[in-house]
């Protein structure tokens, strides 16, 4: 099947302009958040979380990367735009490392808590950004997508395992 519609009746064409403009929108949230990993995992104490935020640094350089083919299927230039939402939970992230600082036992748990809701941010998006490539039948650009949200979503659950075993715990490792 080709990577998209091209006989001129794109299924839900009236989705298009939103899904670019998702697309511009988490294109610009994963560059954000490059700059954001990296702050979390020199503030992080615990290890396995320290390498957790250093290992979802790599996947997002990759998620920009197949944003950026999925640009490419579309016959477009990949642009992102500033989003908000990642700034705001970029900055919450940063006051809470901050207010937390000097308690390292409740650090890492303030800090899981707060890289969760940039994953649920991005799982949400990227379920999005799925959903509406299936229903234009972007097929290549649905399946670059489904990978990332894969991967959001194994994030999110690797979170909840560092809080529950070690960090919410009060450990330190």
């Amino acid at each position: 099947m080709a990577a998209r519609n091209t006989n001129g009746n794109m299924p839900n064409a009236h989705l298009h302009e939103l899904f670019v403009d998702e697309l511009k929108d988490i294109l610009g949230a994963e560059r954000q958040l490059l700059k954001g990993l990296k702050k979390l995992a020199t503030t992080a104490q615990n290890q396995k979380l320290q390498q957790a935020f250093e290992t979802h640094y790599e996947q997002t350089e990759g998620h920009i990367d197949r944003l950026k083919s999925v640009f490419s299927t579309l016959g477009m230039t990949p642009r992102g735009k500033k989003c908000k939402a990642m700034e705001g939970l970029l900055k919450e992230a940063e006051e809470i490392a901050d207010e937390f600082e000097d308690s390292p036992e409740v650090l890492d748990a303030a800090l899981i808590a707060a890289a969760q809701k940039v994953e649920h941010y991005e799982i949400a998006s990227y379920g999005c950004l799925v959903t509406y490539a299936r229903l234009m039948e972007h097929t290549e650009a649905e399946e670059l997508l489904a990978t990332t949200l894969a991967e959001e979503k194994d994030t999110d659950v690797l979170l909840t395992t560092i809080a529950m075993k070690e960090a919410n715990t009060g450990q330190v490792a």
